[in-house]
């Protein structure tokens, strides 16, 4: 489900998408398509950017927005805040800015809490290849 840039999303939409961005524990980080993913109804990482971005203000000590990044380990905002903000987490970048996705990246919500909200949970991490090479 994509929009138009800058059209606001529905509301029932934004609240879906912030109640599991507040379920991101301090330390880790998602990504926007595992959120997307998560909410389900064929929403895109596109569309969980746009939500995060409407986030109201009053709103923004509560959703920790500054935890989901793209698919690379890498920050998809301007400036510094949301780095800074990470890093006080104890999320470490690397030399090429991105954070270390295998180390920092939530594996999802508990199949229980999802069914109880209605969310679909993370299909499971396939071994990498250089893992594989070592069996």
């Amino acid at each position: 489900m994509r929009r138009q840039p800058g059209a606001e999303l529905p509301d029932i939409l934004k609240l879906r998408i912030y109640e599991v961005v507040r379920q991101v524990p301090r330390g880790s980080v998602s990504t926007y398509g595992d959120i997307a993913t998560i909410v389900g109804g064929g929403i895109d990482a596109w569309t969980v950017g746009q939500a995060l971005n409407q986030v109201p203000k009053e709103q923004a000590q509560e959703v920790p927005w500054q935890r989901i990044i793209n698919a690379q380990g890498g920050i998809s905002t301007r400036g510094l805040l949301q780095r800074k903000l990470l890093e006080d987490e104890g999320i470490a970048f690397d030399a090429r800015d991105r954070v270390d996705l295998r180390r920092f990246r939530w594996p999802g919500p508990s199949a229980d809490w999802a069914a109880a909200h209605g969310y679909q949970t993370l299909p499971p991490d396939e071994p990498d290849a250089e893992q594989l090479a070592l069996l």
